[in-house]
């Protein structure tokens, strides 16, 4: 009796080599195994650009000839992986997928197989949109080669680059700075000021016996912290540009006063957090800032409400708009960096119990777009490119009593862009607030 190879067979031989040539169109070498595999066909190597990157990918492919999938419709189909492929695939020290090819009508689809933790994940969803085998899972494949232990991890981009924002913004600090001798405290000066009826102030910082600010004194409530007669004016760059770390670290905390007392109107200051965040509206609680974002007119509801029925009923929490605020001299020049975050109340005024849960549910669907929105939208504000209601771009100038003026973030030309996939949590539509429109360095 002649051998005889079966359709079988013939079937899967066909599906890796139509799989092998799949993986070299989107850039990616592919070798095949021995004959002796057990449930790997091949091992696919991510190219950056025709470089070979030593990043490997262990590769199944299931092929088909025509019919169709469990459950396939026009958006997905399930796929049951068997309880041997499972055991094996499960014990591999290389990331695995499944490559799914049908020759009817030429098709590939693919999974990671790195989420099969249990017999209750062996059934794969399938979908048609976001799972085929082709250059737009070049990224996505390529993030499966990167150890995830640790302290973090790169999530290697492969493409075409973008421009990328800094989120850190130079400052320009007034040419003068007024010190001041005290005999007090900075625990007494604040006991001091606390009773003050009007103009409370607490852009200044007390360093031993002296007493900094970027305000005459004298001219302010501040008097009443100094010895009056020992009020001195010098050049900035006496205390910004000093060597001594300490004196830097004091110098810092004035920038920080500073900024606090220039914006006391817009924002809040949790000493606990070290945070600043957007304050709710007088008379109300939800606000929106309206700004100029990178190429049109903008705004963002920087102070949401959000209610334990659907806008009804009482306020379950307020999620505001804040930052981190760290300051850094890098040579001669001082910056402010910003890492944007949110800052949760129970009523726009008191701070909420236990926020991490809610914190780390909205960080998780944050994008790219997400935080470098947040980036330009604080630089807008810090700098005074904001709207009034009427429409109207007010000029930085028009902050006449700030003191803090900004500059323009710096950017770069990233040689690769990062995509959103790679880059976090695919974002999902989050439960919505009630009429939300929504679109050397010191730690202080």
């Amino acid at each position: 009796m002649n051998k005889k190879i079966t359709a079988s067979q013939r079937i899967g031989e066909i599906g890796e080599k139509a799989a092998n040539l799949q993986f070299l169109r989107i850039g990616f070498q592919f070798d095949g195994r021995s004959r002796l595999e057990a449930g790997i066909d091949g091992i696919a190597e991510v190219m950056d650009d025709d470089q070979p990157t030593a990043k490997m990918i262990a590769v199944q492919v299931k092929a088909t000839e025509r019919g169709s999938y469990v459950g396939e419709t026009d958006a997905g189909f399930t796929y049951r992986v068997r309880a041997s492929d499972f055991d094996y695939w499960r014990g591999s020290n290389l990331p695995v997928i499944l490559v799914l090819y049908r020759q009817s009508d030429d098709t590939f689809f693919w999974k990671s197989l790195e989420n099969l933790v249990g017999e209750a994940e062996r059934t794969l969803q399938f979908d048609k949109e976001r799972d085929v085998l082709d250059g737009r899972a070049k990224n996505h494949l390529a993030a499966l080669t990167v150890a995830k232990q640790g302290h973090g991890y790169y999530v290697p981009p492969l493409g075409g680059g973008e421009e990328a924002i800094i989120n850190m913004v130079p400052l320009q600090l007034p040419e003068e700075i007024f010190v001041a001798q005290t005999q007090l405290s900075t625990q007494k000066a604040l006991a001091r000021m606390n009773k003050v009826r009007d103009g409370q102030r607490y852009d200044w910082m007390v360093d031993e016996t002296s007493l900094w600010t970027f305000c005459d004194p004298l001219t302010t409530p501040v008097r009443d912290l100094v010895e009056r007669d020992q009020v001195e004016r010098i050049e900035t760059d006496f205390l910004a540009q000093h060597d001594a770390v300490d004196q830097q670290y004091k110098f810092a905390g004035l920038l920080r006063h500073t900024l606090g007392h220039d914006f006391r109107d817009l924002l809040g200051w949790d000493r606990k957090k070290k945070q600043f965040y957007f304050l709710p509206t007088p008379g109300g609680v939800a606000r929106k800032f309206r700004y100029l974002g990178a190429k049109q007119k903008t705004q963002a509801d920087v102070v949401s409400v959000y209610q334990k029925s659907k806008g009804e009923g009482p306020i379950d929490y307020v999620r505001h708009h804040s930052f981190h605020p760290r300051f850094e001299r890098l040579a001669d020049q001082w910056y402010l960096i910003i890492n944007p975050s949110y800052y949760f109340t129970s009523d726009g005024e008191r701070a909420l119990n236990y926020p991490d849960a809610l914190l780390s549910g909205k960080k998780r669907l944050d994008t790219n777009n997400t935080v470098r929105g947040q980036v330009i939208m604080w630089h807008r504000l810090l700098s005074g490119m904001e709207f009034e209601d009427a429409g109207e771009l007010l000029a930085p100038d028009t902050k006449t009593d700030r003191i803090i003026k900004f500059g323009d973030p710096p950017s770069i030309e990233l040689p690769k862009s990062v995509p959103e996939d790679v880059w976090g949590a695919k974002a999902q539509k989050s439960k919505k607030p009630s009429g939300s429109n929504e679109q050397g360095s010191f730690d202080l």
